[in-house]
């Protein structure tokens, strides 16, 4: 029977998802998945070339069977949802994120069990890969896939901006409880299993695949030619992993203070990957690879989507070429469709506030700037 502490990480887990999920526009997906070229690198990435370093880190520091078999689990699971957080407040390209999210988390039904049960056959014995509780990992991707698929379902069928930042509020709220949550049962154990009294080997082992993951994901995008913003997303995806897994994961495989040294794991990762993917995009933004210009102030950059201010262009010079085809007046720009959160921001606007908004058409100007409330596939 499922204890309390299980069912709490499995349900905050589900509502992480679930929250980013349904914040997605699907038309944004749709367009996304004809960009092979970058989801091929980011499949490769997520499942070829992280577990391989965490692999290579659980034998070259020689991990305990508690903290290799975990940091094997984070290294093995899909991205997470915060990544297309990341990937909004810093301009990257948001509708790749949000695709390569979905794909990376359906395929790792497969991936996840096989590089988890490649690399632990070769790091421990076969007493320690016995006691892998296979019910445990594949129940935890079942809460993620559900989440996910209930989450998009959702967006599609309401097809409401108010419905999706709801949803996206409470996304926010249970990854900041789950957190919480690892923070209080990693450290409810004795003096040596807390977080802050390990041995340094645990720190760096658990650092290291996020950082190598971030420079050698952005190097092969390089190499592979992808534009610059797609760089940034596919290096975030590759090393941002879904810590809710291995958190549900632990719980159940787990007891005592062998529990809370294995939570530490996506515990501490969580932390390092906010921290490094938050420096690493900073770099990148002022490198000139993000969306946002390389002057613009800070607060712009965090506050305004660039990506949207696309979108906005392609959608008014749609209206006004379908204004000037019309001759004889019969014909109408196109509908406001129900839930169009551009449209809904220009109803909001007076005439002479939209003149202002509008991008500028002169060389060295930078387009004018909307909210990142107002995004039409925020996440």
């Amino acid at each position: 029977m499922m204890s309390l502490m299980e069912f709490v990480g499995n349900f905050l887990l589900f509502a992480l998802v679930f929250g980013m999920s349904a914040t997605v526009d699907t038309e944004c997906m749709k367009e996304q998945v004809k960009n092979r070229k970058a989801i091929m690198l980011g499949v490769f990435c997520q499942f070829i070339l992280l577990p391989f370093l965490g692999f290579a880190i659980v034998n070259l520091m020689q991990l305990d069977a508690n903290i290799g078999i975990m940091l094997l689990v984070v290294t093995s699971s899909p991205g997470g949802s915060y990544s297309n957080w990341w990937c909004s407040l810093f301009n990257a390209d948001l509708a790749l994120s949000v695709t390569m999210t979905a794909i990376s988390t359906i395929l790792s039904c497969l991936a996840l069990p096989v590089n988890l049960l490649l690399y632990a056959n070769f790091s421990y014995n076969a007493d320690v890969i016995s006691d892998l509780d296979w019910v445990s990992v594949f129940v935890a991707l079942g809460i993620v896939i559900s989440a996910i698929t209930l989450g998009l379902y959702m967006s599609y069928h309401c097809h409401s901006f108010k419905f999706n930042m709801l949803a996206n509020k409470v996304g926010n709220i249970a990854g900041f409880l789950l957190i919480i949550f690892s923070a209080t049962v990693t450290n409810g154990g004795d003096a040596d299993s807390r977080i802050w009294s390990r041995h340094w080997t645990f720190y760096v082992a658990t650092v290291a695949p996020c950082i190598l993951g971030l420079f050698i994901a952005s190097a092969l995008a390089s190499l592979c030619n992808l534009r610059k913003p797609e760089r940034m997303t596919v290096a975030v995806e590759c090393c941002y992993q879904n810590v809710g897994i291995a958190t549900s994961l632990a719980l159940t495989m787990f007891k005592g203070n062998n529990l809370n040294e294995a939570m530490g794991v996506p515990f501490f990762y969580g932390l390092c990957e906010a921290l490094f993917v938050g420096s690493y995009c900073v770099g990148c933004w002022k490198a000139g690879w993000s969306k946002a210009p390389v002057d613009a102030p800070f607060w712009h950059i965090l506050y305004v989507s660039y990506e949207v201010l696309e979108v906005e262009m392609r959608e008014i010079n749609e209206i006004e070429v379908s204004m000037s085809e019309s001759t004889d007046g019969s014909e109408k720009p196109p509908e406001k469709s129900e839930g169009n959160v551009l449209m809904t921001y220009f109803d909001m606007m007076s005439n002479d506030e939209i003149a202002t908004s509008m991008p500028k058409e002169p060389s060295g100007q930078v387009p004018s700037i909307k909210p990142k409330s107002f995004q039409t596939c925020e996440v």
